[in-house]
């Protein structure tokens, strides 16, 4: 698919087996396509056979990638997943090499309300009121600039390791902004924070390795865990708002490995039988 601006996508698109509920599909939106959509769709098969013993729906997974065969296109997810900062308030790589571009998280979010989710609905019988955004790592961090900028543009957002330290933690004054987008009454959102206990630790691999000190350097001032768990906090302020917010601190599981954990964990979130 390719974008009014000429930006080109691979969009991955599995649909349940079953006939539509009279209102639609629950959809999710998850980033990293290329990646993990393939996991993603495995958990909704498999955990929505049974929703009566699971607690999860069908759904529509609609996977956002890119042209390429690679599980990550590093410069395009890092252009479309951040927010615009300053570059000089960008921390120095942990292998010293030079940040790619970025700061197009806006026109990446008009991308996907203007011109994917209408083909999505087009194409398929959607319900357009239990729509989710899923991303990771600097897709969380995508996740909450959709959720601070557009928070009705999905009812449900699940930011799993969400680079919250980006350009100096950029990301927090558009969180100020949240509690005056929310319409009046109860803004029936759901929010999922989550992160692997991990990764505030350096690997044992990563110890052993030439660069473990800088690495380390990196990892404390990135404040993964620290950062997650203070903003799940502040937002569970907005509950009075309607807005309901859960925190999911995974045991055992680093930046990379927590994916699989968080998508199932996801799942009774944003798709459980009793909304």
């Amino acid at each position: 698919m390719r974008s009014r601006s000429g930006a080109e996508f691979r969009i991955f698109v599995a649909r349940p087996l079953l006939p539509p509920p009279p209102a639609g599909y629950p959809v999710i939106y998850m980033l990293d396509g290329n990646a993990a959509f393939g996991t993603m769709t495995e958990a909704v098969r498999l955990q929505s056979a049974r929703p009566q013993a699971t607690g999860v729906e069908p759904a529509i997974v609609v996977g956002i990638g890119y042209p390429t065969d690679l599980p990550l296109d590093l410069e395009r997810r890092t252009f479309d997943y951040t927010p615009d900062v300053d570059r000089t308030a960008l921390s120095p790589r942990p292998d010293g090499s030079p940040w790619p571009p970025t700061g197009g998280a806006a026109a990446f979010l008009d991308f996907i309300e203007d011109e994917l989710k209408p083909m999505i609905s087009a194409e398929l019988p959607v319900d357009p009121r239990r729509q989710a955004l899923f991303g990771h790592s600097f897709g969380g961090l995508f996740t909450l600039y959709a959720l601070f900028k557009k928070p009705h543009a999905f009812r449900t957002y699940i930011a799993g390791s969400p680079s919250i330290w980006f350009g100096d933690r950029a990301i927090l004054a558009a969180e100020r902004d949240l509690p005056a987008l929310l319409r009046d009454g109860a803004a029936d959102l759901r929010v999922m924070i989550a992160v692997g206990a991990l990764e505030q630790t350096l690997s044992p691999g990563e110890q052993q390795a030439p660069a473990g000190a800088r690495r380390a350097a990196w990892i404390e001032k990135n404040r993964m865990v620290d950062n997650a768990r203070e903003l799940a906090g502040r937002l569970e302020r907005l509950s009075p708002r309607g807005v309901r917010v859960a925190y999911e601190e995974f045991p055992g599981e680093n930046h990379v490995s927590v994916i699989p954990a968080l998508i199932s964990r996801a799942l009774r979130f944003a798709l459980a039988t009793t909304p």
